[in-house]
């Protein structure tokens, strides 16, 4: 059956070339990730903070290992792109930040991000998540980002109004959190022509 639209990405459109690495200003970089990073992710997903809004844990270095690879073959798959924040060195891991649920024929997908309890508060964050959003619309060609986050989340809501994200509307018990059902704040960037 033909498609009465034109792709906005057509596949290979990402995995045509290797996942760069973005920096940003002269002291962090997102980088993709490494096996080496495991230890790193398998201690942030011991904070209570990560486990409530991220709804996981990792129990070991070897399940962090397990995600890594998840997060590595979703580049080649064309389905998420996953980078590391880290020091400009590269080698102390400070956050993640994702593009997930890529759509290639509508040019969208979902942004999500985390830092190290030691990195929070320090503007790591809303700078990973304007870099990358500024790399998938100004260079990678996608037309829309969306960016979801709890209600009950004000870091998140605020990461998203500093990068861009205009808030779009309020989805009603959108998501299971530990703690029972919670409404989701709906932001988004569109690709300005």
């Amino acid at each position: 059956m033909p498609s009465l639209v034109t792709p906005v990405m057509s596949p290979g459109s990402i995995n045509s070339s290797s996942q760069p690495s973005l920096p940003i200003d002269d002291d962090l970089l997102l980088r993709p990730w490494l096996s080496s990073d495991a230890g790193a992710v398998a201690r942030v997903f011991q904070d209570r903070a990560i486990q409530f809004w991220h709804l996981r844990k990792a129990d070991s270095e070897d399940e962090a290992q397990e995600w890594i690879e998840q997060w590595r073959s979703g580049w080649e798959s064309e389905s998420a792109c996953h980078w590391a924040v880290v020091d400009v060195d590269g080698d102390r891991v400070l956050g993640r930040v994702s593009l997930q649920s890529i759509i290639l024929v509508g040019g969208q997908a979902e942004i999500s991000c985390w830092t190290t309890p030691e990195s929070r508060g320090k503007g790591v964050c809303s700078r990973a998540v304007a870099r990358v959003a500024s790399w998938a619309l100004e260079e990678a060609g996608f037309n829309r980002l969306e960016l979801g986050h709890s209600t009950a989340n004000v870091a998140s809501c605020r990461i998203a109004e500093k990068t861009g994200f205009a808030l779009e509307g309020v989805r009603r018990q959108a998501l299971l959190h530990a703690d029972g059902w919670h409404d989701m704040h709906l932001h988004a960037r569109v690709h300005e022509a």
